[in-house]
C-alpha cells in the first residue's frame, strides 16, 4: 500500500517557500554549532564576529521582508520603515540599558549613564516598565504599530498615494531623526545608547547568547514569513493584490480601501520594530543614525534586487546586499561604493523582476 505523501500547509507549500524556511532552519542549527562545538583550530569553525553578522544580516532580511508586504503585495512604497525600525530598536534599546544598573561608568542604580552625565535628577516618565523584559516587548510591537496607525489613519483616509505617501514617510523618518538628536528627548541624543551588558541575565558578549540571539531571528523571519504568506492566501490578501492593481476599480466594488491599506501597513510596521528590536542586542549600539532616510531607501533597493512581490525575495536580497556590502569594503575599499552601484544598475537594467526573476514562474510567488 502507498504511503500517504506529506501535504504542507497551503501557505508555504510552494517551492520557493519550502526552499527558503528549510534554509532559515539550516542556519539556525548549524551556525550556532560550527560556533560552538567546532574548536577554533578547525577550518570549519564560525567565528563570534560570523555570527553576530549572520544574526545581522536576518534582521535586516526581516526588515526586507516587512517592506515588500506593503510594496510587493499593497502597492504602498514606503520610504519611511528605517523610522519602526529604529522605534522597535529603541524600545529594546531602553530595556538593555536599565539592565546595566551600577555596572555603568557612573555606577547609579537606576539612571543610565547618559541621564548622569547631562544631571538629569530622575527617570523620565516613558522609561518606566522598561526594566521588565515583558514590557520591552509589548512597547517593541506597540510603538511602531502606534505611530503606523495614527500615520496611515491620516495618510489613507485622505486619501494620499503614490510619490506623495513615499515623500510623507520620508518627512516622517526625517522629523523623528531630528527629534532624536536632542539630548533633552531623553534618548542618549547623538550617542544613543551602547554599552549593553547582558539580557535576561546572559553576557551579551558570551558565544552562546550570540549564537541564541542568532537562532531567534532565524525563527522570528520564518514566523514573519509564514504571518505575510498567511495573509496573502486569505481573501484578504487577494483584496490586497487588487488594491495594487487596481485602487479605483476595487474602491467602485465597495471594498473599504483605506482599512485594507491601514491593517497592514501597521502589520508591516511592527514586523519592522521586531526586526529592530533583534538587531540592537546584535550590534551593540543604537542612535538616530538609524533614522536617516537613506536607509529606508536602502531598504526598497534590497527588495528591488531580491524581486518584489515575492517575500522570499527580498529577504534574500537584503542578505546579498548586505553581505556584498560587507565585502565590497573590505576588498575594494577605494571603490565600494562604485562597485555596489554598478551592482544595482546591473540588476536594474537585466533584471527588472530581481534576482527570483531568474527562476521559473511556477517557483516564485504569486
Amino acid at each position: 500500500m502507498k504511503a500517504p505523501a506529506l501535504r504542507l500547509p497551503a501557505v508555504i507549500a510552494d517551492r520557493a517557500s519550502v526552499a527558503f524556511l528549510a534554509s532559515l532552519a539550516v542556519v539556525a542549527l548549524v551556525a550556532p554549532l560550527l560556533n560552538l562545538a567546532v574548536p577554533e583550530s578547525s577550518p570549519l569553525h564560525l567565528s563570534s564576529y560570523a555570527v553576530g553578522l549572520i544574526g545581522k544580516y536576518l534582521s535586516y532580511a526581516l526588515l526586507a521582508l516587512a517592506v515588500d508586504f506593503i510594496w510587493g503585495y499593497c502597492g504602498i512604497l514606503s520610504l519611511g520603515h528605517a523610522a519602526f525600525f529604529a522605534l522597535g530598536g529603541y524600545a529594546m534599546g531602553m530595556y538593555l540599558m536599565r539592565q546595566i544598573g551600577t555596572r555603568g561608568v557612573y555606577g547609579h542604580p537606576v539612571l543610565p549613564d547618559f541621564m548622569v552625565f547631562l544631571n538629569w535628577e530622575e527617570l523620565p516618565w516613558f522609561w518606566h516598565g522598561f526594566d521588565q523584559f515583558w514590557f520591552a516587548l509589548v512597547m517593541v510591537a506597540l510603538v511602531p504599530g502606534a505611530l503606523a496607525f495614527v500615520f496611515g489613519w491620516l495618510a489613507f483616509r485622505s486619501r494620499v498615494t503614490g510619490v506623495y505617501l513615499s515623500i510623507i514617510t520620508q518627512a516622517l523618518t526625517y522629523a523623528l531623526m531630528l527629534a532624536f538628536f536632542r539630548n533633552d528627548m531623553g534618548f542618549g541624543g547623538n550617542n544613543g545608547f551602547t554599552d549593553f551588558k547582558d539580557l535576561l541575565g546572559f553576557d551579551l558578549q558570551s558565544d552562546a547568547t550570540r549564537s541564541a540571539l542568532l537562532a531567534a531571528t532565524a525563527v522570528a523571519l520564518g514566523g514573519a514569513y509564514w504571518i505575510c504568506r498567511a495573509v496573502l492566501a486569505s481573501r484578504a490578501g487577494r483584496v490586497l493584490r487588487a488594491i495594487r492593481d487596481a485602487e479605483s476599480r476595487t474602491r467602485f466594488l465597495g471594498y473599504r480601501v483605506q482599512d485594507y491599506k491601514l491593517w497592514v501597513f501597521v502589520l508591516s510596521a511592527v514586523l519592522a520594530g521586531v526586526a529592530g528590536a533583534l538587531y540592537v542586542p546584535q550590534v551593540g549600539i543604537i542612535n538616530p543614525s538609524e533614522f536617516e532616510p537613506i536607509n529606508s531607501i536602502e531598504v526598497v533597493i534590497w527588495v528591488a534586487v531580491g524581486g518584489r512581490g515575492t517575500l522570499w525575495g527580498a529577504a534574500a536580497g537584503a542578505v546579498l546586499v548586505n553581505y556584498a556590502k560587507t565585502w565590497f569594503t573590505g576588498a575594494l575599499p577605494d571603490v565600494w561604493l562604485y562597485a555596489l552601484g554598478a551592482m544595482f544598475v546591473g540588476v536594474t537594467l537585466f533584471l527588472p523582476r530581481g534576482l527570483a526573476g531568474l527562476l521559473p514562474a511556477r517557483s516564485r510567488d504569486a
